[in-house]
């Protein structure tokens, strides 16, 4: 295994923390990309990668983007993301969760986690039971925190519905062709506020029957995960997983818009001129997606409510206004306009 700062995604982090804990069978990673802002704060990722290096990947990519992601939320928090290697038969204990819990904890708060892929609040509970610096969890209505995905798909919604306006001048999605990949809590909560909305769906899941199942609650139409990508559709919303977005599938898109839930979208940041070069108004994934964190982060900060958490949660439209007007008036992609503005709030500009 090479070193990680010689991986390509390595951009001058912080730290890149590696743990095994035998008597649970824990192997996790833990980066920390930028605590300028405040600790570094990002989601824990339960996964099965068949080449283990690549967690360390999804570790340095994801970082990174909560860097991005905290920033442009205007959030007190780095840049931080864990990722625990599961086996193929996904194999999570109690055991394994605790000691995750103290990998996270002998670093002192610089890094929070919640909840991401293959994660729950019943893990965050477990996990708080051996660190403080935890978020996400089960919370009494009416105040933030719990779940980070109703949110996250609750902002993406919106951001969906600006790049409608934009890019297609239509002030609401009825009747607009909306393609939607992967649909587990965000790309299923989307998929509701926009079905009720009247816009006509497209989706698809790595789990067939679970996009079956929501095509018929909601009256859209389920395809292969295999054929999403080049659906003729007005948007394009990719809420799987990241680097879906290349050189071969930017060429293939058939939409005006992407805009949607998943992580680094882009698999290069050469892809960033390639969709823009096609005139496809791209939505910058942590611009977008920032609802979730947004949450959980004033969960763990214990800074207002749920009706804070649902204000700041309605700026996303607006920032992601600012970022195509720069676009449209600098001829930058709007990917680049967006780092840039990052970089600047995290002190790399």
């Amino acid at each position: 295994m090479i070193a990680p700062w010689d991986y390509p995604d390595f951009d001058d982090h912080e730290g890149v923390h590696l743990f095994h804990d035998r008597n649970s069978g824990l192997t996790a990673v833990i980066a920390l990309h930028s605590t300028h802002l405040g600790p570094g704060a990002g989601g824990t990722r339960f996964w099965h990668y068949a080449n283990p290096s690549d967690a360390i990947t999804d570790a340095l990519r994801l970082s990174r983007g909560m860097s991005f992601k905290n920033a442009m939320a205007g959030l007190p928090m780095g840049g931080g993301k864990g990722v625990i290697l599961a086996d193929a038969a996904r194999t999570k204990t109690p055991e394994m969760l605790a000691a995750f819990g103290r990998a996270i904890d002998s670093l002192g708060g610089r890094y929070v986690t919640a909840e991401d892929v293959g994660m729950t609040d019943a893990d965050m509970v477990a996990i708080a039971a051996t660190t403080r610096h935890v978020s996400g969890l089960p919370v009494a209505v009416g105040s933030a925190g719990g779940d980070p995905g109703p949110t996250t798909a609750q902002g993406v919604y919106l951001g969906v519905r600006a790049a409608i306006a934009r890019a297609l001048g239509r002030s609401d999605p009825s009747g607009v062709h909306v393609a939607i990949q992967g649909v587990g809590s965000v790309g299923g909560g989307l998929a509701r506020l926009l079905a009720r909305d009247g816009a006509k769906l497209t989706l698809a899941d790595a789990d067939p029957a679970r996009a079956q199942s929501l095509a018929r609650e909601i009256g859209g139409t389920a395809v292969p995960a295999s054929d999403i990508m080049t659906v003729e559709a007005d948007v394009l919303s990719p809420c799987a997983l990241g680097a879906i977005l290349d050189e071969g599938s930017i060429a293939a898109l058939r939409v005006a818009v992407v805009a949607g839930g998943a992580n680094n979208q882009l698999a290069t940041p050469a892809d960033a001129e390639r969709i823009h070069r096609r005139g496809i108004l791209f939505a910058p994934d942590y611009v977008i997606n920032a609802g979730g964190i947004i949450n959980v982060a004033l969960e763990y900060l214990g800074q207002g409510d749920r009706a804070e958490v649902e204000a700041r949660v309605a700026q996303i439209p607006e920032r992601l206004e600012a970022i195509w007007a720069e676009s449209e008036a600098s001829g930058l992609p709007a990917a680049s306009v967006a780092d840039r503005m990052a970089m600047r709030l995290i002190g790399r500009a």
